[in-house]
């Protein structure tokens, strides 16, 4: 068992939202091959049991660094990350915009970076493991970055994502977070940037994304940007395998996350890509052809079968008007059935295999 699991799996729900943040945050630190101190452990836990609020948190840190001598400064910007990382996630607040981009960066790293929060005016490259440790991506000029930045954030607020398929969801995310990344506006942490900045707006559209996949697979995550943005002689750009990682990071699917499947030039097994109807799939709602919102509320029953409409608005961001919607809708259409009545009773998902015939197969196999 990791770190903070038995919250996740025992705790009260307030514990159960800390841990789940601190855990993303400790893990994004793997990006960069950062690693976190036993104080840093011990000082996220007496905030998760509610001993300390997450400002208290942060300046035990900062104190702790200041009075410490000799300690290493690679923990010490994963301790000072994580904490900054942990706040901004469990806050509500989230601004879709330059602003609120160059704000993450700054928040994240205002203890660590002077140019915080500043867009970079130098140019970058950096040789990818990923790509044989020779090559780069082409990132943005620096001349250009307010604009390009600018560019993205107002095609992705043009998208409509009420009517379309999660399957065309999950690819639009893909190719929009790789864009995002490809920009590179700052001079460091683009990566634990962009992953925020993601975690955020998946937040704020009522989706929660599945901390163990920042925790555990942070890597990938960033070798997965590189992929997607990289173009050279025979090597195109793709998104396989970022939509592979948002598929288990929104649908709770378990495909497997390889690093060496992404190296240039490896044969990505079949085995690889695991489909909602094969045995060992933890959802049930992981392959079918729903709209954002429906697997939202999906996610939501799938969590708490108990969870009643009310709680869903919440969760998910919506009016109780459109949960109530939503969930009529899934019951005409047979995938999911309220069980023991109104009051008392709780949400049931069918088996997708009996309930609906119309599957979307994985797009990998």
């Amino acid at each position: 068992m990791s770190e903070f699991d038995e919250y996740i799996v025992h705790g009260e729900p307030g514990q159960k939202e800390k841990a789940g943040a601190w855990q993303t945050a400790i893990g994004l630190q793997d990006v960069d091959g950062l690693k976190v101190s036993s104080y840093l452990l011990d000082t996220a836990r007496q905030h998760i049991e509610g001993n300390i609020s997450i400002d208290e948190a942060r300046e035990r840190i900062k104190v702790y660094y200041e009075t410490k001598t000799g300690h290493d400064a690679i923990d010490e910007e994963g301790d000072k990350v994580s904490a900054n990382i942990a706040k901004i996630i469990m806050e509500p607040s989230f601004a879709f915009s330059l602003i609120g981009l160059t704000s993450i960066h700054r928040r994240i790293f205002e203890d660590c970076f002077k140019f915080a929060g500043q867009l970079r005016t130098v140019e970058l490259s950096k040789k990818e493991w990923v790509l044989g440790g020779e090559a780069s991506v082409s990132y943005q000029p620096s001349f250009d970055l307010r604009n390009a930045i600018e560019h993205d954030l107002a095609k992705e607020k043009e998208y409509d994502y009420s009517d379309k398929p999660i399957s065309e969801v999950i690819h639009h995310l893909a190719r929009f977070t790789a864009d995002l990344w490809q920009i590179h506006p700052f001079r460091e942490g683009n990566t634990r940037t962009t992953a925020v900045f993601l975690i955020k707006y998946l937040h704020s559209m009522g989706i929660p994304a599945t901390n163990d996949m920042f925790k555990e697979h942070s890597w990938y995550f960033r070798n997965a940007l590189v992929r997607a943005s990289y173009k050279g002689l025979n090597i195109s750009p793709t998104t396989e395998f970022v939509e592979r990682f948002l598929r288990n990071v929104i649908l709770g699917e378990q495909n497997e996350l390889r690093n060496r499947d992404m190296l240039v030039g490896a044969s990505l097994p079949k085995s690889t890509i695991q489909s909602a109807t094969e045995d060992g799939s933890k959802s049930k709602i992981c392959t079918l052809d729903y709209s954002l919102e429906e697997t939202a509320v999906l996610r939501c029953i799938e969590n708490n079968p108990k969870m009643t409409q009310k709680e869903m608005a919440v969760s998910i961001r919506k009016s109780e008007r459109t949960v109530k919607t939503i969930t009529s809708a899934l019951v005409d259409k047979g995938i999911i059935i309220r069980r023991n009545g109104r009051r008392n009773g709780w949400w049931e998902i069918n088996n997708p295999d009996e309930s609906i015939k119309k599957e979307e197969r994985s797009p990998y196999t």
